[in-house]
């Protein structure tokens, strides 16, 4: 199976080679239609050039990216005035707390500026309109709608009645209902429906636009309708202080077939056929190599144990027959001489005088206090004179030593 396993991996390997030549098709290049509605996307539809340039249309305000629900950044944003909140998304589905601090945002002296085609049912309660498409229309539908956008801004409150279009997916909604009196309309569709309205509250303003895609890159690159940009975002008050480019609704993930975000990452892979069969081929081929990498090769090594130090067991056996005979002063004369020849091997210092001199050499040398060195040296010319040693001074000749090597 071993000498064999190499011609499976090139077996698979010649698959998949296979696999991407017939599923390529060579020479051909084909306009990225995915609406992903992405500030860091350059394909036609995201919408980097339009996140890029709210730096030059508010230039006196902090430009910032809000990934988190209203709840957990409005206790903090409430406090400070002259705000904006841009929300470019296919679908714009707050739930009914979501709309309630999005409002109360609003009515604190805030923008709300909101471009999506879908509407949630709480979303049209809480704004006093209706859209043909609610929250249960699939996104994927949208992607099938005729070519070709075309909208329009009104005169007043902009200068001139402009129209503006390019060759793209239209997609997009309208308002067939309004509560007329709390309403402005600022823009239409070439059907003269209504899909962009402001709507006054507290201090501040909400703009709601029907029209995603005309903050796309496909729309604001063709012809002159950067121009559309410019005078839709126009209706935000310039005095703004911080701008804030939301991408919670796009990323939010909703229940039901609608659903982008839980399709998980494989869904992206094995959208592209040449992707999709390379993965499964490295997939296979990485499962075979497990497989056949998993059997014992060897025989088990047993394990061996550690070495014991039986110069350690000497030492310790000895040390116990002096202290039980009670030769206090020939095991402490002995401890004194090894300490020595310590001294003599780790510090090359010679031995033969010990007197303040050697104290302060070894000293220097091992950085140990000087006068728990004098202790020390004190208490082995003591040992030599004196007739006997207790165990108190043994047992504390012994401390004093031990202290010096761990040090």
């Amino acid at each position: 199976m071993k000498k064999a396993f190499p011609y499976i991996i090139g077996v698979l390997v010649l698959i998949a080679a296979l696999a991407l030549s017939l599923t390529m098709k060579k020479g051909e290049r084909k306009l990225n239609e995915r609406l992903s509605f992405s500030r860091k996307d350059k394909i036609p539809y995201g919408t980097y050039v339009a996140y890029e340039n709210l730096k030059y249309l508010f230039p006196d305000a902090s430009v910032k990216v809000n990934r988190l629900s209203p709840e957990k950044w409005y206790a903090d944003s409430v406090l400070f005035p002259r705000q904006a909140l841009i929300i470019i998304t296919p679908q714009f589905l707050p739930d009914e707390d979501e709309m309630d601090k999005l409002i109360a945002f609003a009515q604190k002296g805030n923008s709300v500026f909101i471009s999506t085609r879908v509407l949630s049912y709480n979303a049209q309660e809480m704004l006093h309109c209706r859209t043909p498409y609610n929250e249960f229309v699939f996104f994927a539908n949208a992607v099938g709608m005729d070519d070709t956008l075309n909208v329009l801004l009104n005169n007043p409150p902009f200068t001139k009645k402009t129209d503006f279009l390019y060759p793209g997916k239209r997609f997009e909604s309208h308002l067939y209902k309004y509560d007329t009196a709390i309403t402005n309309i600022l823009g239409t569709n070439k059907d003269e429906f209504k899909n962009f309205i402001h709507l006054k509250t507290g201090k501040g303003n909400i703009f709601l636009h029907m029209a995603p895609v005309a903050f796309t890159n496909y729309f604001l690159l063709h012809k002159d309708n950067a121009g559309y940009y410019d005078e839709a975002l126009s209706v935000i008050p310039k005095d703004v202080t911080d701008v804030t480019w939301d991408e919670y609704y796009l990323h939010k993930l909703y229940e039901g077939n609608y659903n982008r975000g839980n399709r998980g990452w494989l869904y992206v892979l094995f959208k592209y056929p040449p992707f999709k069969w390379g993965l499964l081929v490295a997939i296979i081929a990485i499962g075979l190599f497990v497989l056949l990498e998993t059997r014992r090769k060897q025989r088990y090594i047993p394990f061996v144990s550690k070495p014991k130090n039986d110069s350690l067991d000497f030492v310790k056996t000895i040390g116990r027959l002096y202290y039980e005979k009670n030769d206090h002063r020939d095991l402490a004369k002995k401890m004194g001489l090894y300490f020595l020849e310590h001294i003599r091997n780790t510090y090359k210092l010679p031995t033969g005088q010990l007197d303040e001199e050697f104290v302060k050499n070894l000293h220097y040398k091992s950085g140990y206090n000087q006068s728990d060195l004098k202790k020390i040296v004190s208490f082995i010319d003591f040992v030599n004179e004196a007739p006997g040693v207790t165990d108190a001074q043994l047992a504390e000749f012994h401390k004093d030593l031990e202290d010096f090597y761990k040090h």
